[in-house]
């Protein structure tokens, strides 16, 4: 059933080209109508009019040219403007003629001897359909199961139907030219063959067209690349673009003024261009993000003020999913103009903490801690040890401050804050080890000696 769908489409076309065909003859003998009514034939007999002198040869001739160069001119402007009707392929024209010649029924109308041929065209292409689809495209098949790559067996999965479509447009376009109709009939199959081996030639090329997108995409999705998530939006916009493509060369094979249409489209484009501003800024815009590829789904980034994981990407949006598991969805003129950091893509997650500890810790002891963590960051396998810094920093109103930094070895999120946790609590061992204590906000007040006497007189009269 899927392949007579070309030829349901065909019999529509058939009854459209039809209508079309009659209503032009319709309209030519209503404009050939008054020429006639207002030429009266005249009477060779009758006497010439006496206030008129009879013309002379050379206006006769003068006025057999002039016919003769507007008819001239009139079949010179049919075929500039593509007026005339299309013809079907010359080989098939060929094969035809030849085949008339051979059963010697070229000159004759539609005997039996031409309805036989007709007939053995359509059985001979239904023949040559079952060869294609068994024969030839069996062994490419067959052919194709030993290569390295899949594409080749895709391929020829997805031609085979459109090829075996185009065997019978040939014969049935073979059986038709091989019988005789009238010129407004040939003028309606004119239109005809034209539509069909257009339909079933870009029918061919969009199958294989598509067939090579979506194999990329499986390679793009197989090999990780960030590529892979804009292959959906990317078949869409070519596969668009080729089915106006084709529609327009369609239209032109038959006579329609594609130029004109383009250039109205030109005024309308303006307008629409002016109306969708924003929506093209977003489809650029996913260009750029396409091109640069700064992200792609799955990575957690932060776009502008917005972060989360990319969910997808799309013509006119991206979608992030929040930590808090909200959707945020930000216009691709947004993302490409904001600054993106891509937390995905570190190599190490940098760690930077600050620890204090009390001012009664002596000179030595504030050594023997700083070796401390120093020695319990370059014995953890999970930091990265090309880069760690412990060092008493700084003074604090409370505190004696040190600095320590260090990077996971491994960026993922759950695995840095395992690493910090571990090395916190080895942190506190040590320190509890040399018997220091962390330091708190605290504050000191000093009295003096006769303010505090009266602070604890007062106290005791109060207790008392």
């Amino acid at each position: 059933m899927k392949a007579l769908r070309p030829f349901v489409l065909i019999v529509f076309l058939v009854a459209g080209v039809l209508a079309r065909v009659r209503a032009e003859d319709a309209a030519a003998h209503h404009a050939a109508a008054p020429v006639a009514q207002g030429s009266p034939a005249v009477d060779a007999s009758a006497p010439a009019p006496t206030d008129r002198p009879p013309p002379s040869a050379d206006a006769a001739g003068s006025d057999q040219e002039q016919a003769q160069r507007a008819l001239a001119t009139a079949a010179a402007a049919a075929v500039a403007t593509g007026r005339g009707a299309p013809r079907p392929p010359q080989f098939i024209e060929h094969l035809v003629d030849v085949t008339l010649q051979r059963f010697d029924a070229k000159s004759s109308g539609n005997t039996a001897t031409r309805y036989l041929i007709a007939a053995l065209f359509l059985v001979v292409a239904v023949l040559l359909r079952h060869l294609v689809t068994k024969v030839v495209f069996g062994f490419l098949k067959r052919l194709a199961e030993h290569t390295e790559t899949t594409l080749d067996d895709k391929l020829f999965a997805a031609l085979e139907a459109p090829a075996a479509t185009l065997v019978v447009v040939v014969g049935a376009v073979c059986a038709l030219q091989a019988l005789k109709f009238s010129e407004s009939t040939d003028h309606a199959l004119g239109y005809l063959y034209t539509v069909a081996f257009s339909l079933v030639f870009f029918w061919l090329v969009m199958r294989a067209f598509n067939t090579v997108l979506d194999h990329l995409h499986e390679v793009a999705l197989e090999r990780k690349m960030g590529i892979a998530a804009f292959m959906p939006w990317i078949k869409k916009s070519l596969i668009s673009i080729f089915i106006v493509f084709g529609a327009l060369l369609i239209a032109q094979s038959l006579g329609a003024d594609v130029k004109a249409f383009l250039a109205g489209l030109g005024i309308g484009g303006l307008a629409f261009a002016l109306a969708a501003q924003d929506t093209i800024a977003n489809i650029f815009g996913s260009v750029v993000v396409a091109l640069d590829q700064p992200f792609k789904i799955g990575e957690f980034v932060q776009i502008g003020a917005s972060s989360g994981t990319v969910e997808d990407i799309g013509l006119r949006s991206t979608k992030l999913r929040t930590p808090a598991r909200t959707l945020i969805v930000i216009p691709n003129k947004t993302v490409a103009g904001d600054a993106i950091t891509n937390f995905s893509r570190m190599p190490q997650r940098r760690v930077e903490q600050k620890i204090g500890l009390t001012y009664g810790t002596s000179p030595e002891q504030m050594e023997g801690i700083l070796e401390d963590i120093r020695r319990i960051l370059r014995e953890d396998p999970d930091v990265h040890q090309e880069t760690i810094v412990v060092s008493f920093a700084d003074y604090a109103e409370s505190a004696l401050d040190i600095q320590i930094i260090y990077f996971a070895a491994n960026p993922d999120w759950t695995k840095h804050m395992g690493l910090r946790e571990r090395i916190n609590l080895k942190i506190m061992r040590a320190v509890a080890a040399r018997g220091l204590s962390f330091a708190f906000p605290t504050q000191t007040l000093h009295v003096d000696d006769d303010v505090a006497r009266k602070l604890v007189g007062t106290k005791a009269v109060l207790l008392g």
